[in-house]
């Protein structure tokens, strides 16, 4: 059961700290009274507040460095008014917090890199930061905590789509890869050298993982998703889009607020009950997997979401079933964290050094971007003066009652042997980080104890990470992976493990993986069964005749489990007619085969491996073209300028008819006009755009789907077809509309 839980953090003393260290002065910091008395939060756990401003402003996105401070992404000028009119100026940042006099709270934040436009995310790796200014992925090295050599990672990582649309996350998985939210590659820095590879798009805002390196992430509107198999294993066939075994919804999407919300389509049918309480997740992002370790056992592994709209955080079971993965709403009817205080915006979340979950509340009352946001929003938000929260932040840190944190240890200090003895530790990020620096260290000398932990099960996944540690050493071979193949009593090892192997394809060691490929079928078991069906790609070049067979046996194994199809066909690439015309498949099999022929054929890739940055949405583009075409006239917000036009807001135009808002947008309108009942003398003819050849069907489309969401009182759509029609409504006369034409014109037949 939960249990509403009081937690008032007061600041009422000034903390002066004249204190010289690393050639800055550290400021005077007065942190504000800040109450948390309106959260609840499930039983057994307690909420702190860790920083907020003057320390920070609009947090988005954190990570800890290997000192285990915390490093803040700063979007600030993330809507910084109704209008969104000035969010591209340069103003974000990235800041380190420090915590001086170690009473639990940030006192002291410098500022390691600013001038940044909408920053969204950033990565301790390799030694330095990865991370994101404007459409660009940077890594940058840290030199005594300042930036030293740049290099340009990816030009176009976030180009295209609004700030809420474009690429972020940025999470080191346990396979040496770096995995984005909402961007279809990821990324290695392999001998000196950026790699950038596809890989399946996944979610919107946030990524997460598992133990077993499982990616999970969701939607706006999509509580949690998550891919059954690990990334990269199921893509391998450039010509099938798997469907059953990535981007799986995973969860209902109820969400259960304590108070009456806001949320951006709020006056249609469903989205609110009958007391205005939000029914389904809106605004969802930032999903963690927590593997802190410090959380009662029941709460390893659970699936936490932010859902800012609605002022909570939820709490998602994880069930493991078979090669399939499910969650559950964890207390029926109540969330983990839920406030009554709607300037709490919860966007992220992490698992920090100590084991803690800490949660990044960008703090805002606007939480939609201009792109999106419906005039019904905006007035709730302008009635409630929600506008007017900017510039606040703040970092929240979630403990259990019982168990007490770890004590952070400074891993840039560590030797290699403590960092070996750290990746069997509970916390999944120390885990995570002892990996990386063992790596980025070179120590050979660690090898043999590294072998010896790939060997060992646990719920720790230890086992996976000393492999992949290996892995970035270059000290694997064929002969050390098949002895552990062999000796292994864990499948998830295995199955990394195999992935692997792949890479020692060679003719002459055809005969002994055949032989470890029917040692494994004769355990029979799916995991084994599934990930060998998946990492034989190569060892087919070399032998069909000999690899074939194997998968054959596999499909037949599991003919009614469409999961194993999509396995063989992504392992089968380029060998679809060699399979159909000699190994009888199955029903589903045949089809995903012969799909695959189809669209080879037809040269119709996966689009993962044909896209190369992130389209416009349609909204997006619509506001931009809005703002360069007609807000000149019209006004940024729609409310008109005088002499000019008239408002767009409250306008019958823009209120009625969509195909004759399309007809006045191509042939203009000259003359005087009525406006909700006011009468406008135009000094101008407001100018047609049929001529314009480089304002598209699709553009004008687009300019209306915009109005219609930030104007209309309930927005209406409108199809390119439809705007094609209304080209050939001209007008007569001088071709240009009066209000009398456009009062009496039917433009919807």
């Amino acid at each position: 059961m939960t249990k509403k839980r009081s937690f008032k953090v007061a600041f009422a003393s000034l903390v002066t700290l004249s204190i010289f260290m690393a050639g800055f002065r550290i400021s005077t910091y007065k942190a504000p009274g800040i109450s948390l008395e309106n959260y609840t939060i499930e039983d057994g756990f307690q909420l702190k507040l860790i920083a907020s401003e003057s320390l920070l402003k609009a947090p988005v996105s954190l990570d800890f460095d290997d000192k285990g401070r915390m490093w803040v992404v700063e979007m600030i000028n993330y809507m910084p008014n109704l209008e969104g009119i000035g969010e591209d100026e340069p103003t974000g940042k990235i800041s380190i917090l420090e915590d001086l006099n170690k009473d639990g709270v940030a006192d002291h934040a410098k500022v390691f890199l600013d001038k940044l436009v909408l920053p969204r995310g950033l990565a301790h790796v390799y030694g330095g930061l990865l991370y994101v200014d404007g459409p660009k992925l940077w890594f940058v090295e840290i030199k005594n905590d300042k930036p030293g050599k740049k290099t340009l990672v990816d030009p176009v990582y976030a180009e295209g789509g609004n700030v809420e649309h474009s690429s972020n996350g940025l999470m080191m998985n346990v396979d040496n890869w770096i995995y984005n939210a909402n961007y279809n590659f990821r990324y290695q820095l392999r001998n000196g050298k950026w790699i950038k590879e596809p890989t399946s798009a996944r979610g919107q805002w946030g990524i997460t993982r598992d133990n077993f390196g499982r990616l999970y992430y969701n939607n706006n509107s999509v509580n949690l998703q998550g891919d059954y198999v690990l990334p990269n294993k199921i893509i391998r066939n450039k010509y099938f889009k798997p469907t059953i075994a990535e981007n799986k919804r995973l969860a209902s999407n109820r969400v259960f607020p304590i108070h009456q919300t806001s949320v951006n389509r709020g006056y249609q049918e469903g989205i609110l009950d009958d007391k205005g309480y939000l029914v389904n997740v809106t605004a969802s992002c930032g999903p963690l997997v927590y593997r802190g370790g410090i959380f009662p056992e029941a709460y390893n592994q659970n699936a936490f979401v932010c859902v800012p709209e609605a002022n909570l955080i939820k709490r998602n079971v994880l069930h493991f079933d078979g090669l399939q993965t499910t969650a559950s709403q964890a207390i029926e009817g109540k969330e983990f964290i839920a406030s009554t205080d709607e300037g709490f915006r919860p966007v992220n979340l992490f698992t920090g050094p100590d084991g803690a979950m800490y949660i990044v509340d960008m703090h805002r009352g606007i939480i939609q971007h201009k792109a999106y946001i419906s005039q019904y929003l905006t007035e709730q938000l302008a009635a409630k003066k929600l506008d007017t929260l900017q510039n606040a932040g703040r970092i929240l840190k979630v403990t259990s009652k019982t168990i007490k944190p770890n004590t952070v240890p400074d891993l840039s200090k560590a030797s290699s042997t403590q960092l070996v003895a750290l990746l069997s530790h509970p916390n999944g990020w120390l885990r995570d980080r002892s990996q990386q620096l063992l790596i980025q260290k070179k120590d050979l000398s660690v090898v043999g104890q590294l072998t010896k932990l790939t060997r060992i099960t646990n719920s720790f996944a230890t086992a996976i990470h000393a492999l992949y540690v290996l892995d970035g050493l270059n000290a694997l071979s064929f002969e050390s992976l098949t002895e552990l193949i062999n000796q292994s009593k864990n499948p998830e090892t295995i199955a990394h493990a195999l992935g692997l192997l792949e890479r020692f394809a060679t003719a002459p060691r055809v005969a002994k993986m055949k032989a470890i490929s029917t040692q494994l079928l004769a355990q029979n078991n799916e995991t084994i069964d599934l990930y060998l069906s998946m990492s034989l790609s190569s060892w087919l070049n070399l032998s069909e005749t000999s690899f074939l067979p194997i998968l054959a046996e596999i499909d037949k194994k599991h003919t009614s489990q469409g999961i194993f199809q999509e396995a063989i066909t992504s392992g089968l690439s380029g060998k679809e007619d060699v399979y159909l015309a000699s190994m009888n498949p199955g029903d589903q099999l045949k089809k995903n085969l012969t799909l695959a022929v189809t669209n080879r054929q037809k040269k119709e890739m996966n689009p993962i491996f044909v896209a190369e940055k992130n389209d416009v949405d349609p909204r997006t583009k619509g506001l931009k073209l809005f703002r360069s075409i007609c807000a000149t006239c019209h006004g940024a917000d729609g409310k008109g300028i005088q002499d000019l036009a008239p408002p767009l807001k409250d306008s019958e135009y823009i209120n009625g008819s969509t195909k004759r808002l399309a007809a006045m947008i191509l042939h203009g309108v000259s003359g005087p006009i009525h406006v909700n009942g006011k009468l406008y003398q135009l000094n101008n003819e407001m100018p047609a755009l049929i001529n314009n050849k480089e304002i598209s069907d699709q553009d004008i489309a687009d300019i209306i789907r915009f109005t219609q969401n930030a104007f209309a009182k309930e927005g209406k759509g409108i199809t390119n077809e439809d705007v094609k029609k209304m080209r050939d409504k001209k007008p007569s006369g001088n071709g240009i509309f009066t209000e009398k034409q456009l009062l009496e014109g039917d433009f919807d037949k």
